[in-house]
Protein backbone atom coordinates (compact mmCIF):
# COMPACT_ATOMS: atom_id res chain seq x y z
CA UNK A 1 0.00 0.00 0.00
CA UNK A 2 1.30 3.30 -0.92
CA UNK A 3 2.41 5.17 2.30
CA UNK A 4 1.07 8.51 1.77
CA UNK A 5 3.74 9.59 -1.25
CA UNK A 6 3.31 13.06 -2.60
CA UNK A 7 0.32 14.08 -4.49
CA UNK A 8 2.01 15.06 -7.71
CA UNK A 9 5.34 13.50 -8.68
CA UNK A 10 6.88 11.72 -11.74
CA UNK A 11 7.00 7.48 -11.64
CA UNK A 12 8.62 4.74 -13.60
CA UNK A 13 5.35 2.82 -15.44
CA UNK A 14 5.96 -0.59 -16.72
CA UNK A 15 3.12 -1.86 -18.83
CA UNK A 16 3.24 -5.87 -18.80
CA UNK A 17 2.08 -7.23 -22.80
CA UNK A 18 1.59 -10.97 -23.04
CA UNK A 19 2.27 -12.39 -27.20
CA UNK A 20 1.17 -15.95 -27.57
CA UNK A 21 3.53 -17.85 -29.96
CA UNK A 22 3.75 -21.82 -30.83
CA UNK A 23 2.33 -24.23 -32.73
CA UNK A 24 -0.16 -27.15 -31.72
CA UNK A 25 1.15 -29.56 -34.46
CA UNK A 26 4.39 -32.53 -33.09
CA UNK A 27 7.88 -32.76 -34.40
CA UNK A 28 9.37 -34.53 -37.21
CA UNK A 29 8.21 -37.96 -38.42
CA UNK A 30 9.96 -40.82 -37.52
CA UNK A 31 10.77 -41.18 -41.66
CA UNK A 32 12.64 -37.77 -41.70
CA UNK A 33 14.37 -38.97 -37.95
CA UNK A 34 15.96 -41.93 -39.78
CA UNK A 35 17.05 -40.26 -43.39
CA UNK A 36 19.26 -37.49 -40.66
CA UNK A 37 20.76 -40.55 -38.67
CA UNK A 38 21.54 -42.41 -42.55
CA UNK A 39 22.88 -39.40 -43.62
CA UNK A 40 24.92 -38.26 -40.72
CA UNK A 41 25.90 -41.94 -40.59
CA UNK A 42 27.11 -41.94 -44.20
CA UNK A 43 29.74 -39.31 -42.91
CA UNK A 44 31.05 -41.34 -40.44
CA UNK A 45 29.61 -39.41 -37.44
CA UNK A 46 26.91 -40.26 -35.29
CA UNK A 47 24.20 -37.48 -34.67
CA UNK A 48 21.86 -37.92 -31.75
CA UNK A 49 18.64 -36.26 -32.32
CA UNK A 50 16.12 -35.74 -29.55
CA UNK A 51 12.29 -34.35 -30.89
CA UNK A 52 9.54 -32.78 -28.38
CA UNK A 53 6.38 -31.56 -28.76
CA UNK A 54 5.62 -28.09 -29.71
CA UNK A 55 4.44 -25.82 -26.62
CA UNK A 56 2.79 -22.51 -26.46
CA UNK A 57 4.63 -20.13 -24.01
CA UNK A 58 3.71 -16.61 -23.05
CA UNK A 59 6.64 -13.59 -23.78
CA UNK A 60 6.45 -10.67 -21.55
CA UNK A 61 7.04 -7.14 -23.06
CA UNK A 62 7.47 -4.01 -21.48
CA UNK A 63 7.07 -0.72 -22.51
CA UNK A 64 8.83 1.32 -19.99
CA UNK A 65 7.08 4.94 -19.08
CA UNK A 66 7.52 7.93 -17.28
CA UNK A 67 4.28 9.81 -15.95
CA UNK A 68 2.87 11.43 -12.61
CA UNK A 69 1.11 10.13 -9.93
CA UNK A 70 -1.69 12.77 -8.76
CA UNK A 71 -4.98 12.75 -6.40
CA UNK A 72 -7.98 11.81 -8.37
CA UNK A 73 -10.17 13.92 -6.60
CA UNK A 74 -8.99 17.85 -5.10
CA UNK A 75 -11.48 19.46 -3.15
CA UNK A 76 -10.82 23.48 -2.39
CA UNK A 77 -12.98 24.31 0.66
CA UNK A 78 -14.48 27.24 0.80
CA UNK A 79 -16.36 29.59 3.28
CA UNK A 80 -19.67 30.35 3.20
CA UNK A 81 -20.05 33.05 4.98
CA UNK A 82 -17.96 36.32 5.76
CA UNK A 83 -16.41 36.81 9.35
CA UNK A 84 -12.94 37.08 10.96
CA UNK A 85 -10.67 33.32 11.08
CA UNK A 86 -11.04 32.75 15.31
CA UNK A 87 -9.13 29.15 15.00
CA UNK A 88 -7.33 27.07 12.19
CA UNK A 89 -7.53 23.47 13.29
CA UNK A 90 -5.46 21.97 11.10
CA UNK A 91 -2.35 21.94 9.11
CA UNK A 92 -0.26 21.02 5.83
CA UNK A 93 -0.07 17.18 5.12
CA UNK A 94 -2.58 16.61 8.45
CA UNK A 95 -5.51 13.66 7.39
CA UNK A 96 -9.24 14.61 7.55
CA UNK A 97 -11.98 12.75 7.66
CA UNK A 98 -15.45 13.96 5.96
CA UNK A 99 -17.16 16.48 8.72
CA UNK A 100 -13.76 17.54 10.08
CA UNK A 101 -13.93 20.70 11.53
CA UNK A 102 -11.02 22.75 9.49
CA UNK A 103 -11.90 26.51 10.33
CA UNK A 104 -14.05 28.43 12.84
CA UNK A 105 -14.93 32.04 12.02
CA UNK A 106 -16.31 34.87 14.42
CA UNK A 107 -19.50 34.14 15.41
CA UNK A 108 -21.03 37.37 17.13
CA UNK A 109 -22.65 39.28 14.40
CA UNK A 110 -23.99 35.63 13.10
CA UNK A 111 -26.00 35.12 16.38
CA UNK A 112 -27.03 38.69 16.14
CA UNK A 113 -28.47 38.11 12.81
CA UNK A 114 -30.28 34.90 14.34
CA UNK A 115 -31.43 36.76 16.68
CA UNK A 116 -33.08 39.65 14.80
CA UNK A 117 -34.24 36.93 12.27
CA UNK A 118 -36.20 35.11 14.97
CA UNK A 119 -38.10 37.74 16.53
CA UNK A 120 -38.91 38.68 13.18
CA UNK A 121 -40.50 35.32 12.97
CA UNK A 122 -42.02 35.10 16.30
CA UNK A 123 -43.87 38.42 15.54
CA UNK A 124 -45.70 37.47 12.56
CA UNK A 125 -46.32 34.11 13.85
CA UNK A 126 -48.11 36.16 16.85
CA UNK A 127 -50.46 38.44 14.59
CA UNK A 128 -51.62 35.38 13.03
CA UNK A 129 -52.18 33.38 16.12
CA UNK A 130 -49.63 30.15 15.57
CA UNK A 131 -49.60 28.41 18.37
CA UNK A 132 -46.27 26.33 18.66
CA UNK A 133 -47.92 23.96 21.12
CA UNK A 134 -50.09 22.87 18.08
CA UNK A 135 -47.10 22.20 15.45
CA UNK A 136 -47.09 26.12 14.07
CA UNK A 137 -50.26 25.34 11.83
CA UNK A 138 -51.62 28.20 10.63
CA UNK A 139 -55.11 28.73 11.43
CA UNK A 140 -58.17 29.43 9.52
CA UNK A 141 -58.89 33.30 8.87
CA UNK A 142 -62.22 33.58 11.01
CA UNK A 143 -59.93 32.02 13.59
CA UNK A 144 -56.99 35.28 13.63
CA UNK A 145 -58.32 37.88 16.27
CA UNK A 146 -57.77 40.74 13.76
CA UNK A 147 -60.42 39.14 11.06
CA UNK A 148 -62.61 37.92 14.20
CA UNK A 149 -62.82 41.74 15.58
CA UNK A 150 -63.35 43.39 12.29
CA UNK A 151 -66.52 40.57 11.41
CA UNK A 152 -67.74 41.56 15.03
CA UNK A 153 -68.05 44.71 14.58
CA UNK A 154 -69.46 44.44 10.95
CA UNK A 155 -72.34 41.81 12.62
CA UNK A 156 -73.01 44.76 14.74
CA UNK A 157 -73.08 47.25 12.30
CA UNK A 158 -75.60 45.46 10.62
CA UNK A 159 -77.46 44.81 13.05
CA UNK A 160 -77.80 48.61 14.14
CA UNK A 161 -78.76 49.75 11.00
CA UNK A 162 -81.47 46.59 11.06
CA UNK A 163 -82.79 48.47 14.39
CA UNK A 164 -82.53 52.05 12.97
CA UNK A 165 -84.30 51.22 9.70
CA UNK A 166 -87.21 49.85 11.87
CA UNK A 167 -87.47 52.61 13.77
CA UNK A 168 -86.79 55.08 10.93
CA UNK A 169 -90.16 53.41 9.23
CA UNK A 170 -92.14 53.85 12.28
CA UNK A 171 -91.29 57.84 12.39
CA UNK A 172 -89.38 57.01 15.39
CA UNK A 173 -85.93 57.71 14.00
CA UNK A 174 -84.62 60.24 11.35
CA UNK A 175 -83.16 59.96 7.42
CA UNK A 176 -80.19 61.33 8.73
CA UNK A 177 -79.68 58.66 11.62
CA UNK A 178 -80.91 55.82 9.18
CA UNK A 179 -78.32 57.42 6.60
CA UNK A 180 -75.65 57.19 9.67
CA UNK A 181 -76.43 53.68 10.55
CA UNK A 182 -75.79 52.21 6.87
CA UNK A 183 -72.60 54.26 6.64
CA UNK A 184 -71.11 52.55 9.16
CA UNK A 185 -71.94 49.04 7.99
CA UNK A 186 -70.44 50.04 5.02
CA UNK A 187 -67.28 51.25 6.58
CA UNK A 188 -67.16 47.80 9.29
CA UNK A 189 -67.49 45.88 5.90
CA UNK A 190 -64.20 47.76 4.32
CA UNK A 191 -62.84 47.46 7.88
CA UNK A 192 -63.27 43.41 8.01
CA UNK A 193 -62.20 43.10 4.00
CA UNK A 194 -58.60 45.36 5.14
CA UNK A 195 -58.36 42.74 8.22
CA UNK A 196 -58.66 39.30 5.93
CA UNK A 197 -56.24 41.20 3.23
CA UNK A 198 -53.61 42.10 6.10
CA UNK A 199 -54.25 38.40 7.03
CA UNK A 200 -52.62 36.96 3.67
CA UNK A 201 -50.43 39.23 3.73
CA UNK A 202 -49.15 37.90 7.19
CA UNK A 203 -49.37 34.42 5.49
CA UNK A 204 -47.05 35.65 2.52
CA UNK A 205 -44.71 37.10 4.77
CA UNK A 206 -45.03 34.43 7.10
CA UNK A 207 -42.61 31.92 4.48
CA UNK A 208 -40.21 34.77 3.80
CA UNK A 209 -39.78 35.16 7.68
CA UNK A 210 -39.27 31.53 8.27
CA UNK A 211 -36.57 31.71 5.20
CA UNK A 212 -34.78 34.32 6.71
CA UNK A 213 -34.79 32.69 9.80
CA UNK A 214 -33.46 29.12 8.54
CA UNK A 215 -30.76 30.99 6.21
CA UNK A 216 -29.27 32.94 9.36
CA UNK A 217 -29.31 29.44 11.29
CA UNK A 218 -27.52 27.81 8.53
CA UNK A 219 -25.02 30.83 8.64
CA UNK A 220 -24.73 30.62 12.14
CA UNK A 221 -23.72 26.63 11.21
CA UNK A 222 -21.13 27.61 8.83
CA UNK A 223 -19.30 29.70 10.48
CA UNK A 224 -17.61 26.21 11.28
CA UNK A 225 -16.01 25.08 8.33
CA UNK A 226 -15.97 21.44 7.91
CA UNK A 227 -14.12 18.91 5.46
CA UNK A 228 -16.57 17.96 2.73
CA UNK A 229 -14.26 14.48 1.76
CA UNK A 230 -11.74 12.49 3.53
CA UNK A 231 -8.01 13.25 2.29
CA UNK A 232 -5.14 15.44 3.47
CA UNK A 233 -4.16 18.74 3.44
CA UNK A 234 -2.33 19.72 0.81
CA UNK A 235 -2.70 23.58 1.51
CA UNK A 236 -3.83 25.94 4.18
CA UNK A 237 -4.86 29.55 3.13
CA UNK A 238 -6.18 31.44 5.97
CA UNK A 239 -4.43 32.56 9.48
CA UNK A 240 -5.89 33.52 12.70
CA UNK A 241 -7.18 36.93 12.85
CA UNK A 242 -7.77 37.37 9.24
CA UNK A 243 -11.04 38.67 7.96
CA UNK A 244 -12.17 36.64 5.02
CA UNK A 245 -15.75 37.21 2.61
CA UNK A 246 -17.92 34.60 1.15
CA UNK A 247 -16.31 31.87 -1.17
CA UNK A 248 -12.88 32.38 0.41
CA UNK A 249 -10.67 29.19 -0.21
CA UNK A 250 -9.36 28.38 3.27
CA UNK A 251 -7.78 24.76 2.76
CA UNK A 252 -7.60 22.22 -0.51
CA UNK A 253 -7.66 18.67 0.75
CA UNK A 254 -6.22 15.92 -1.88
CA UNK A 255 -7.37 12.07 -1.81
CA UNK A 256 -4.10 10.16 -1.20
CA UNK A 257 -5.64 7.00 -1.98
CA UNK A 258 -6.38 5.75 -4.34
CA UNK A 259 -3.88 7.70 -6.33
CA UNK A 260 -4.31 7.63 -10.16
CA UNK A 261 -0.92 7.80 -12.78
CA UNK A 262 -0.99 9.79 -15.54
CA UNK A 263 1.21 9.16 -18.61
CA UNK A 264 1.09 8.94 -21.99
CA UNK A 265 1.95 5.40 -24.05
CA UNK A 266 3.73 5.42 -27.63
CA UNK A 267 1.31 5.35 -30.95
CA UNK A 268 2.98 1.93 -31.74
CA UNK A 269 0.99 0.06 -28.46
CA UNK A 270 -2.64 1.06 -29.14
CA UNK A 271 -3.24 -2.33 -30.26
CA UNK A 272 -1.61 -3.64 -27.03
CA UNK A 273 -2.94 -1.58 -24.34
CA UNK A 274 -6.63 -2.25 -22.95
CA UNK A 275 -8.59 -1.21 -20.02
CA UNK A 276 -7.76 -3.56 -16.76
CA UNK A 277 -4.30 -4.13 -18.22
CA UNK A 278 -1.96 -4.65 -14.92
CA UNK A 279 0.89 -2.18 -14.53
CA UNK A 280 3.90 -2.48 -12.29
CA UNK A 281 5.11 0.92 -11.46
CA UNK A 282 8.07 2.40 -9.30
CA UNK A 283 8.34 6.36 -7.75
CA UNK A 284 11.29 7.94 -6.89
CA UNK A 285 10.65 8.36 -3.39
CA UNK A 286 10.56 4.68 -2.60
CA UNK A 287 13.14 3.09 -5.15
CA UNK A 288 12.80 -0.14 -3.94
CA UNK A 289 9.53 -0.80 -3.82
CA UNK A 290 7.22 -1.35 -6.71
CA UNK A 291 3.28 -0.33 -7.09
CA UNK A 292 0.60 -2.49 -8.64
CA UNK A 293 -2.33 -0.45 -10.82
CA UNK A 294 -4.32 -1.11 -13.99
CA UNK A 295 -5.01 0.74 -16.62
CA UNK A 296 -8.28 2.86 -16.35
CA UNK A 297 -8.88 5.14 -19.02
CA UNK A 298 -7.26 5.04 -22.46
CA UNK A 299 -7.80 8.34 -24.42
CA UNK A 300 -8.89 7.26 -28.28
CA UNK A 301 -6.99 10.96 -29.88
CA UNK A 302 -3.22 10.96 -30.35
CA UNK A 303 -0.90 13.83 -30.03
CA UNK A 304 -0.02 14.84 -33.17
CA UNK A 305 3.91 16.22 -32.30
CA UNK A 306 4.66 13.60 -29.53
CA UNK A 307 2.91 10.84 -31.69
CA UNK A 308 1.25 9.43 -28.27
CA UNK A 309 -1.81 8.59 -26.65
CA UNK A 310 -2.84 9.79 -22.66
CA UNK A 311 -3.71 7.07 -20.42
CA UNK A 312 -4.19 6.67 -16.38
CA UNK A 313 -4.11 3.91 -14.34
CA UNK A 314 -5.48 3.62 -10.88
CA UNK A 315 -3.23 2.85 -7.73
CA UNK A 316 -4.11 -0.53 -6.64
CA UNK A 317 -3.46 -0.71 -2.59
Amino acid sequence: MLQRPSANFAGIASVVLLFIWGCSQQGGSGKDQKGFGQRGASRGQVVNAKTTTVQRISIQRKADLSGTLISPDQARVSSEVAGIVRDVLVEIGQEVQVGQELVRLDTVELNLALQRAESALRQTEAQLGIDASRGNQIPPDDQISTVRTAAANRDDARSQLVRAQDLNSKGLLSNAERDTAETRVKVAEAAYQAAVENVQALKASLQDRRAAYDLAKKKLNDAVIKAAVEGAVAERTVQRGEYIRENTPVVMIVRMNPLKLRTAIQEKYANLVHENQAVDFTVEPYPNQTFHGKLAYISPAVDQSTRTFPVEILHIG
